[in-house]
């Protein structure tokens, strides 16, 4: 390895070209890091979505003193992918960077192109669907829903889904019909829950959890931060419980439903 590279990758000041030279090197066939190596698109790809949630926790729970770290894993990621791609002769990073940055001077027309910026939020965000539908058009897969990821979480592809379908047109027209529905599936679970196998139950919840999905779109709210917001509310609770019990010499599996729930109200009504 030549001296530039080494004097590279030992300089702290050394920025995005310093993670590309290290990315190269650890992957490098004869001298790189043996695991590195033996990693493909498939095998990171789990890690690179761990990466993301850690973001997303850290900015949930104001750690701004982790965000940063938690953007640089993240960076790896897309530096990782990338070097992959280069190997492969797909694309590299630069590729990478000038796609997202060509995409970006397209979508917004109003700030790079001729297009006015006079116009609210909620308009920019109507042309930037209507170039996204333009964009798709001309791909090999135009049908509505065909580039919905899979691989979403499921919450999360469920209201990406139904905003698809609601573009054009499919879609209830007031938030009544919603919860209607709501109202309608949760029956079905009911019935099914008595009379029909295990399988018929499961695609019954998955009903019910896809309207609430789309309940949450009507209101403009965001299912999957509702739901990670309710599971940190229930986690706060809970610890407060097992700190009232642990006072009292005792453990939750010592106590009993009455008491936890007393326990609950308790935590509910000191604001946690």
């Amino acid at each position: 390895m030549n001296d530039t590279s080494d004097t590279l990758v030992q300089d702290p000041e050394g920025g995005l070209p310093r993670l590309l030279e290290i990315m190269r090197r650890l992957r490098d066939p004869e001298t790189g890091c043996p695991w590195d190596i033996e990693q493909s698109f498939q095998t990171i790809a789990p890690y690179t979505i761990e990466e993301a949630y850690e973001v997303a926790d850290a900015i949930d729970r104001n750690a701004w003193g982790e965000l940063e770290g938690e953007l640089g894993d993240l960076l790896l990621q897309v530096v990782y992918h990338a070097e992959i791609g280069a190997e492969r002769g797909l694309f590299d990073f630069g590729s990478v960077a000038n796609a997202i940055s060509d995409k970006m001077v397209a979508r917004h027309p109003h700030v790079f192109g001729s297009e006015s910026r006079d116009k609210s939020a909620e308009q920019q965000t109507r042309d930037w669907e209507q170039i996204k539908a333009a964009e798709r058009a001309g791909r090999a897969k135009p049908g509505v829903l065909d580039d919905v990821a899979l691989n979403l979480p499921a919450l999360m592809r469920a209201e990406k889904l139904q905003k698809r379908a609601a573009r054009v047109g499919f879609d209830w027209p007031h938030i009544g019909h919603v919860v209607a529905k709501i109202a309608e599936e949760a029956g079905e679970l009911a019935e099914a829950r008595d009379h029909l196998p295990p399988e018929k139950i499961a695609e019954e919840m998955g009903d019910l959890l896809f309207v609430m999905a789309n309940l949450s779109r009507h209101l403009k709210v965001d299912p999957e931060q509702a739901l990670r917001g309710a599971n940190a509310k229930f986690t706060r609770r809970f610890a407060y419980i097992e700190a009232a019990l642990a006072e009292a010499g005792k453990r939750p599996a010592d106590s009993d439903l009455d008491e936890m729930d007393a326990l609950w109200d308790a935590a509910k009504r000191a604001g946690l």
